[in-house]
C-alpha cells in the first residue's frame, strides 16, 4: 500500500453539483473561483489567509459587485485547485504519491508560503515528497509518472530530477541490500526480503531479486521520461547488459512487431502507440542499445530490424541493426534469419540483400580480428574458428531455404555462397543441398550457368554420401558429375586406408599419425561424416554394397581356413590373431563412437571389411 499522510481535521463540507463545487458552511459563497468549465462557489477568507497569489486578486476585484476569479493556469487545472481548496478550509485531506506532486506546483502556483501561514501547503508537501516519497521506490515511480501532467512546472520544482535520482539510486544497488521496503506482487518486502506486517518483519525466508527486477515497474514510465532515467543510470555506471535487458523489455511491451509468434518472450503487450510512435520508439532504442556485442540477443536485434523494415525506419536505424546483427551472425538461427521482404517490389520472397549486408559486416569483423585462411586442420580444431564455421553452415542453410523461390537471381545466389570464405566450410554437403534445390527450382538454366553454378562447390569436399547423391544426380552437369565420381573413387580409397591406420595403430599401441584430417578418432572418413549429417540419401547403395563385401568376406574367411589346415601349425595358429574380424570390428567401432548410428552400422563396417579382405589377401599371397 502506498505511504500517505492526513492534513486537516475538519469534516467534509464540499459538495459538487454538475460543473459546480459548494462549500456547505452555512454562510453564503462571496467569491466564485472558475478553473477551467468548473466552478467553486467559496468564501474570501480561507482563500486569502493561505495564498498571496489568490490575496491579490481578491483585493483586485474589491470594486466589484460580483468577486470572480479566474484561475486557467494553475497547474493541475480543477483537480488542484479543489485539493488546495479543501486543505485552505481545514478539510481532511489525504497526501500521496497521486496527489503530492499536484499539490506541490498548485501550491508553488498560488504562493502559499510559510510567510503568509505557518506549516503551509507548499512546506507540507516538500516535507513529504522529500522523507517519504522519495525513498521510496514505487511512490517515486508513481510521483514521477503523475508529472507527466505537470511540466513544465514539475520540472522547474526539480521534482522531475529529484524521481529520476531517486530511482536511479535504487536501481543501481543491490536490492538485497536495500535500505527501503520495495513492493513485490502487493507484499511489502523488508531489505532481506522477509515479509513486512505493520512495519515488523515476521521473520519470513528471506527472497533473493535479480538485476532485472525493475524492469516493468520501469517500462509503465512515458518514453520522455524513462529515456532520462536511463540516461540517468548510465551516467551512475550500470552495467551496459542491464541497460540493454531494460530496453528490450520495453521494445518488446510497445512494438507489437517483437511479439511474433510469441519468440521474443512472455511480456505483456501494451500495443497503444501508432505506427509513427512506434517508428519513432524503436529509432529512439536503437540510439540508446550500448554498442557491445552480445548485449542484447540476436533474436531481438533480428526481430527489432524485421519491425524496422516493416515501420519504414530511417536508412541509420535499419544500418545499425544490421551492423549489431553482423557482430553476432554466429548466434543467429535460421528461422530468424528468413526477413520477408517488405519493398514494393516483391523482387524476392525473402530481403536476401539484408543477409547479404549482414553477413559481409560478420566477415569485416572477423578479419579485423586477424582471422587468416587456416588449413582444414586449423579450422576444425581452434575454438576460435567455431563462429565462422557457424556462420557458413548458418549461410548454406539459408541458400537451401531461399533457393525454392523462382524470382531468386543466380547472380543473387551466387553472390550470397560466394562470401563465405573457402576455410569456413570443412564440407560442401550444405552447399551443394542449396544447389541442388536451386536447380530443382530453376529448371531452365542453360548448360552454361548450371556449370557455372556447381563452380561454387569443390568435389573434393562432398562426403561419400553427398558424393554417391550427385553421382546420380540427372540435374547436375555432366562435367560436374564425371568429377564427383573420380573424387568418390578417391574417397573410398583414403577411407579404407584411414581404417587400415587405425586398426594397426590399435595392435601396436601407437599413436595415430596420418595425413589424413582427423580428430584421434576414426581416421579422416570418420571425421567428415561426423562434420556432415545433412544428406541422408543413397544409402540404398551402400547397404547393397555392404552386403556384397560380407559375403565375400565370408568367403575369404572359408579359404583362409582351407589354407591353413594345409599350412604349418604356427602359420594357423597365428590367423586369427592376426585376422580376427570380430576383434577388429570391436576395435573400430571403439574409435568411432561418435559417428552416427546409421553410417557406423553401415559405412564404417564396409571400409573396415574392405581393409581387412585386402590386407588377407596380401597375406595369403606372400605364405603361397
Amino acid at each position: 500500500m502506498a505511504s500517505s499522510v492526513k492534513l486537516g481535521s475538519k469534516p467534509d463540507a464540499f459538495r459538487r453539483q454538475g460543473q459546480a463545487w459548494f462549500c456547505t458552511t452555512g454562510l453564503p459563497s462571496d467569491v466564485t473561483v472558475e478553473v477551467g468549465d468548473m466552478s467553486f462557489h467559496l468564501h474570501k477568507f480561507p482563500l486569502l489567509s493561505k495564498s498571496a497569489f489568490l490575496e491579490r486578486l481578491i483585493e483586485e476585484t474589491s470594486d466589484q459587485d460580483e468577486c470572480v476569479i479566474r484561475l486557467n493556469d494553475i497547474p493541475g487545472g480543477a483537480k488542484s485547485f479543489e485539493l488546495v481548496a479543501r486543505f485552505c478550509y481545514g478539510v481532511k485531506i489525504e497526501l500521496s504519491s497521486e496527489n503530492v506532486v499536484y499539490l506541490r506546483c498548485a501550491s508553488e502556483h498560488l504562493q502559499m508560503t510559510e510567510e503568509i501561514a505557518e506549516d503551509n501547503l507548499i512546506s507540507q508537501s516538500e516535507i513529504f515528497l522529500n522523507q517519504v516519497i522519495i525513498r521510496n521506490w514505487k511512490d517515486s515511480l508513481k510521483a514521477l509518472e503523475t508529472c507527466e501532467d505537470l511540466l513544465p512546472h514539475a520540472e522547474n520544482l526539480q521534482i522531475v530530477k529529484r524521481c529520476i535520482e531517486s530511482l536511479a539510486s535504487k536501481a543501481t544497488t543491490d536490492p538485497n541490500l536495500f535500505g527501503w521496503p520495495i513492493r513485490e506482487h502487493g507484499i511489502m518486502q523488508s531489505p532481506g526480503g522477509s515479509v513486512l506486517w505493520n512495519g515488523i518483519s515476521t521473520g519470513a525466508r528471506p527472497r533473493n531479486f535479480s538485476s532485472n527486477w525493475w524492469y516493468e515497474d520501469a517500462s509503465a514510465l512515458s518514453f520522455h521520461m524513462y529515456k532520462r532515467l536511463i540516461s540517468t543510470m548510465e551516467s551512475r555506471g550500470i552495467r551496459p547488459e542491464i541497460i540493454a535487458g531494460s530496453l528490450t523489455y520495453y521494445a518488446k511491451k510497445y512494438l507489437p512487431g517483437l511479439n511474433r509468434r510469441h519468440s521474443m518472450g512472455a511480456v505483456p503487450l501494451t500495443a497503444t502507440l501508432s505506427e509513427v510512435e512506434q517508428k519513432n520508439l524503436l529509432e529512439e532504442i536503437d540510439r540508446l542499445l550500448p554498442v557491445q556485442k552480445g548485449l542484447a540477443s540476436t533474436r531481438v536485434l533480428l526481430g527489432l530490424l524485421r519491425t524496422a523494415m516493416i515501420l519504414k525506419a530511417s536508412p541509420t536505424c535499419i544500418s545499425n541493426l544490421e551492423k549489431r546483427i553482423g557482430m553476432q551472425l554466429d548466434h543467429a538461427t535460421l528461422e530468424d534469419l528468413l526477413l520477408p521482404n517488405f519493398s514494393y517490389t516483391m523482387e524476392t520472397l525473402y530481403n536476401v540483400e539484408c543477409v547479404q549486408r549482414i553477413l559481409d559486416h560478420f566477415l569485416a569483423m572477423d578479419q579485423a580480428n586477424g582471422a587468416a585462411s587456416p588449413c582444414l586442420d586449423d579450422v576444425m580444431a581452434s575454438p576460435s574458428l567455431a563462429p565462422i564455421t557457424t556462420v557458413a553452415k548458418l549461410i548454406d542453410g539459408y541458400l537451401a531455404e531461399i533457393a525454392p523461390d523462382i524470382n531468386l537471381k543466380l547472380p543473387k545466389f551466387q553472390a550470397l555462397a560466394s562470401a563465405v570464405p573457402e576455410y569456413a566450410r570443412p564440407l560442401d554437403d550444405g552447399l551443394y543441398r542449396a544447389i541442388d534445390i536451386y536447380l530443382k527450382a530453376h529448371s531452365w538454366l542453360s548448360e552454361a550457368e548450371r556449370e557455372q553454378l556447381c563452380r561454387l562447390m569443390d568435389c573434393q569436399k562432398l562426403s561419400l554420401e553427398a558424393c554417391t547423391h550427385a553421382a546420380q544426380n540427372e540435374r547436375l552437369p555432366l562435367r560436374v558429375v564425371v568429377q564427383v565420381l573420380f573424387f568418390e573413387q578417391l574417397q573410398l580409397r583414403t577411407s579404407i586406408a584411414g581404417c587400415l591406420l587405425v586398426s594397426d595403430n590399435l595392435e601396436g599401441s601407437r599413436p595415430l599419425r596420418s595425413g589424413i584430417t582427423t580428430s584421434g578418432e576414426a581416421g579422416g572418413w570418420a571425421t567428415a561424416v561426423r562434420e556432415n549429417q545433412v544428406l541422408k540419401v543413397g544409402m540404398d547403395n551402400m547397404r547393397m554394397r555392404l552386403s556384397e563385401l560380407e559375403k565375400e568376406c565370408s568367403t575369404m574367411r572359408q579359404e583362409i581356413q582351407k589354407l591353413g589346415r594345409g599350412k604349418s601349425g604356427g602359420w594357423a595358429s597365428r590367423v586369427p590373431k592376426k585376422f580376427n574380424l570380430k576383434l577388429k570390428s570391436q576395435m573400430c567401432s571403439a574409435q568411432e563412437g561418435s559417428v552416427s548410428e546409421q553410417h557406423k552400422s553401415m559405412s564404417a563396417k564396409l571400409d573396415k571389411l574392405q581393409a581387412k579382405v585386402s590386407r588377407q589377401k596380401k597375406q595369403l599371397a606372400g605364405d603361397a
